[in-house]
Order: structure tokens, then C-alpha cells, then sequence
């Protein structure tokens, strides 16, 4: 099939928010070539990347929308539209082959139209983006209720983080320190000609200067590394692991923090990992399986007290469930697929979720709350809530060189060639009497 119609076929649920990209774009990478597979992700998260940005374009562009049935059409729309405006395939034949795609998605009718469509773009290309420029989504190729949020949050940052969140994001590593150091791997990396560097922050991570296939890693597949923004690396330390601990990583999946837990501390007594869906646990098992770790995972809620067996945890990670808003560029599908209406209910699962974890922390224990978003509503506020009504938590503040220090907690921002959006927040329960 045609790599524009697998694209469009990938991106019409996507676009209609019935799928994710991560879910749609693995099987549409099953039916292309292999040496167009690179292409083909450039066509969907270029596409998703660009989509407000598209879509305010297409509706000037467009008489009427497109019926529910014909989406794949929409999509191919969108990718004619984003391949005239970001990529340096020439304008002839990014309009030829986007509207002979239209064959192979068995809809000819279609082809005059977005030969229309895409044709005036490319001659009335400068008076259409001017005639648009006033928009915000346009300008800043997000919804407007996240542009509003940010401003609104982030009156210093919004701009900043709306940029970073529309550049592609680095490749980073997390050094298994189980079976290697990072300046060895730095030299591995080197005398395979990537050039890398060692990330500011994580005392394991590496950025590499361009991103590669992790077959082309030296020893990925016995587990020497792992890929692992430097934002998520820096859990780990903030746990303060020790010997003979008992761990509960809540919501762990697919487990790169959980593999850091163990990789930074041999020593603990137990591993419990918590996971929802069932799916998403076979993504801890692969990683545990790589890396040659041991951990429980279980497959339930950690919103709910069935599973636990009422032992309690000297530590716990809850990696909230959030609008991942601080990893937008990895996902660019989020400024789609998420609504603003989605904030509230979010906060008030990661506050169920929290509460409920609390009760399994030992007296004197530590629990480390850890979001991808940018939102206070998910980070500070979710914390300050919890303050209030848990008398026996106290907030420890994180003193630290990276993120920004809030009321409660630190929040970082993504960062051009650095670390994704990430909050982190770390509470103390009190001692026995």
C-alpha cells in the first residue's frame, strides 16, 4: 500500500480521538517497507505536531466537513497541507502522490478536491498564512484552552514551553550502573560514532546528539542502557533508596522508573510494581526481562486497596496518571487527544490515588508524587490538597539545581536539547509517638 494511505488510515482514528498514535502507528508501520518507516513516522507525528496549526488551515480551505466515514480523506488532507508547509519534498510531488492515494483508500471522488485543495495552498501560499497569523492555535499550533491555561499558569514561561513544545525532542539515555559506568558507555558510544554527552542533572543519563535505533546502541539488548528522559531519571535520588527497604513504584508502567529503582539500589528487600492494564504490565516484564531485574508486578488498580496485602512500604513512587502536557513533543497527539475538561477529573484521580498509597507508607516513610505535566491544577495544588486533610504528611522541600521551586515541590519545564516537563514532590510521614 502506499505510505501516504497507511499514514492516513493511521491518522483518521487519531484525529477522531478514538486512538492514540502510540496504538494506531505500530500496525501501520507493519504494512510499509522497511526502509519507509522512517517516513512514515514523519508523515504521523509531523502531521499530529502540526495539527492545530493544520486544522485552522484546512477549515479556510475547505467548504464543508468532511463526513464521519471519510476521515482517512480528512487526514490526507492534513498530510497534503503539512508536507507543502514543513517538508522539503517537492511541492509536485508531495500533491501527485498525496492525491493518488486516494486509490489505494478506494475513494476517487476524492481526488479533485484535494488536488483543490492543496494546489491553492501551494499558489496562495504567503496570503493564506498572513489572512490566519492573528490566530493563536495557528501561531502557536496548540488548542486554545492550553495557550489560555499556560498564560494563565506560567504568565514568565507559557511562551517558552509552547516552543519546546513544538520542536522534536532529544534521544536520552539511563546508564545501567549494574552492569557499566557512564564515562565507559560515553567511550562505547564514541568508538561506535555517536557523539554524546553526559546530561547535567541525572548522574546516569546521556544525550545523544542525534537520535539513532537502539540496535545500533552498544549492548542495549543485555540491558547496558536504557531510554529514559533525564526528567524521569531524576526519581530515583529522590526516594533516597536504601539497603533492605521495601519499594512500591504506583502506576508503573511501561517501568523505566521502576528498572532505576532497582539498578540504584540491588540492595532492597522487596519490589512491588502496580499496574492497570494489562498491556501495558507486559511493557514492565519486557523491560524487567531485558535488564535482567526482579520486581512483583501486579495487575490492578492503584487507586484501590484490594491487592495489598496490608505489609507496609518504606518507599513509594506514585508516577500519577496526568495529561502528560510536559511531553508533548514526544507526543504530540496529547494537544489532540486531551480536552480541558480532562484537567479536573485528573487531579481528582491522582488525589484518590495518593491518598489511598498513603495508607501503605510505613511512619517515617517517604513517598516521592511524580507527574509529566505542566499544570499546577495536577503538581502543587493536587499537594497542597493532600496537606491539608492528611495531618500526619509533611512536605519536604527539594533542594536541588534543576526545575523551579514552588510552594510544594519543583516543577521543570522542557527544555530546548534537554529534559521534558516534569513535577516531582516528596512527603515525609510522621514518626511513631
Amino acid at each position: 500500500m502506499d505510505i501516504r494511505a497507511i499514514a492516513a488510515r493511521a491518522l483518521g482514528p487519531v484525529i477522531d480521538r478514538k486512538e492514540s498514535l502510540n496504538t494506531a502507528l505500530p500496525r501501520a508501520l507493519e504494512l510499509c517497507q522497511e526502509n519507509e518507516r522512517a517516513l512514515l513516522q514523519q508523515f504521523c507525528y509531523g502531521t499530529m505536531r502540526f495539527l492545530p496549526r493544520l486544522e485552522v488551515l484546512a477549515k479556510k480551505l475547505l467548504k464543508k466537513p468532511f463526513k464521519p466515514q471519510d476521515q482517512d480523506i480528512y487526514a490526507l488532507v492534513l498530510l497534503g497541507l503539512y508536507q507543502l508547509l514543513e517538508m522539503r519534498i517537492p511541492a509536485h510531488a508531495a500533491i501527485s502522490e498525496t492525491v493518488e492515494a486516494t486509490n489505494q483508500l478506494n475513494k476517487d471522488w476524492a481526488k479533485g478536491l484535494l488536488n483543490a485543495v492543496l494546489r491553492r495552498l501551494q499558489r496562495e501560499q504567503d496570503e493564506l498564512l498572513e489572512s490566519l497569523s492573528a490566530q493563536d492555535e495557528f501561531n502557536y499550533i496548540h488548542p486554545q484552552w492550553v495557550i489560555a491555561k499556560l498564560q494563565h499558569n506560567w504568565p514568565d514561561h507559557w511562551i517558552d514551553i509552547l516552543e519546546q513544545n513544538n520542536q522534536q525532542p532529544p534521544m536520552t539515555l539511563r546508564v545501567n550502573r549494574l552492569q557499566t559506568d557512564r564515562a565507559d558507555y560515553l567511550q562505547q558510544l564514541s568508538n561506535s560514532g555517536i557523539s554524546a554527552s553526559a546530561t547535567p542533572y541525572s548522574n546516569v543519563g546521556i544525550q545523544l546528539e542525534s537520535p539513532v535505533d537502539v540496535s545500533s546502541l552498544p549492548e542495549f539488548d543485555s540491558g547496558a542502557v536504557s531510554v529514559q528522559d533525564e526528567a524521569a531519571q531524576l526519581s530515583s535520588d529522590l526516594l533516597d533508596l536504601q539497603p533492605g527497604q521495601r519499594v512500591l513504584d504506583a502506576c508503573a508502567a511501561p517501568g523505566g522508573k521502576l528498572c532505576h529503582i532497582l539498578e540504584h539500589q540491588p540492595d532492597l528487600d522487596h519490589v512491588t510494581a502496580i499496574e492497570l492494564e494489562d498491556n501495558r504490565a507486559l511493557r514492565i516484564h519486557e523491560n524487567l526481562n531485558r535488564l535482567q531485574l526482579t520486581a512483583e508486578v501486579i495487575v490492578d488498580d492503584a487507586a484501590t486497596k484490594d491487592w495489598w496485602d496490608g505489609t507496609t512500604y518504606d518507599r513509594i513512587l506514585v508516577d500519577a496518571p496526568c495529561s502528560a502536557t510536559g511531553v508533548i513533543r514526544r507526543n504530540p497527539d496529547i494537544k489532540h487527544m486531551r480536552q480541558s475538561e480532562d484537567i479536573k477529573a485528573l487531579a481528582e484521580l491522582q488525589l484518590t490515588i495518593l491518598q489511598n498509597c498513603w495508607q501503605m507508607l510505613k511512619q517515617g516513610g517517604r513517598l516521592v508524587y511524580a507527574t509529566c505535566s505542566v499544570f499546577p491544577q495536577e503538581n502543587e495544588r493536587v499537594i497542597e490538597r493532600f496537606l491539608k486533610s492528611q495531618t500526619d504528611a509533611n512536605h519536604l522541600p527539594i533542594e536541588a539545581d534543576w526545575g523551579i521551586e514552588r510552594p510544594f515541590g519543583r516543577q521543570l519545564f522542557p527544555q530546548a536539547q534537554g529534559h521534558d516537563g516534569f513535577y516531582y514532590a516528596v512527603l515525609v510521614k510522621d514518626q511513631n509517638e
